[in-house]
């Protein structure tokens, strides 16, 4: 009798480059828009089992497909759970970091970073975030977002100098 590894199939294989490759990136677009890590994660596995099977082939589904299956979720999920989202960020203010640690300076940076996102405007956020962490062409976030590549690189255009104005004076 062969054992469940014996019958592992190159699609397995081609699931598990993709997972390997991407995760990272599809997790941290959903961490923007859930802002909890355990609500991102989640997001982004129902985000990859939906596209797959609205893909409807053994193989990974497209990468802009999954992007923009969680923002959709996302969107859902917040409308859902506002009043939890309110008390997390509550939360998550009232705790300051360590004063004499020596990675003080990167967790301000990352954090003054964090916040100038979160205060970004939702539509040049997702293009950044696409574009920078998810590593995607203007014409793959054109296709997640559902808006024409112009405008996808003109968001990700203004949504620079946006970044670059709410961090100017504040980065370390």
């Amino acid at each position: 009798m062969k054992s469940g590894s014996d019958n592992e199939e190159p699609a397995d294989s081609e699931w598990q480059q993709w997972l390997e490759k991407n995760a990272p990136r599809l997790l941290l677009f959903a961490r923007y828009h859930a802002r909890c890590e355990a609500d991102a994660q989640d997001l982004v596995q129902e985000a990859v089992v939906e596209a797959w099977g609205r893909h409807r082939t053994p193989a990974p589904p497209p990468l802009p497909l999954v992007f923009s299956t969680i923002r959709r979720r996302a969107i859902d999920l917040a409308r859902s759970n506002h009043s939890r989202t309110i008390r997390e960020t509550r939360a998550a203010r009232e705790t300051s970091p360590l004063w004499f640690d020596s990675g003080l300076e990167d967790r301000e940076r990352d954090c003054l970073l964090q916040d100038a996102m979160s205060k970004m405007v939702d539509i040049y956020r997702d293009v950044v975030t696409l574009k920078v962490w998810g590593e995607l062409t203007f014409a793959e976030i054109s296709q997640a977002l559902d808006i024409p590549v112009n405008t996808a690189a003109s968001r990700y255009r203004y949504g620079l100098a946006e970044l670059r104005r709410l961090t100017r004076d504040n980065l370390p």
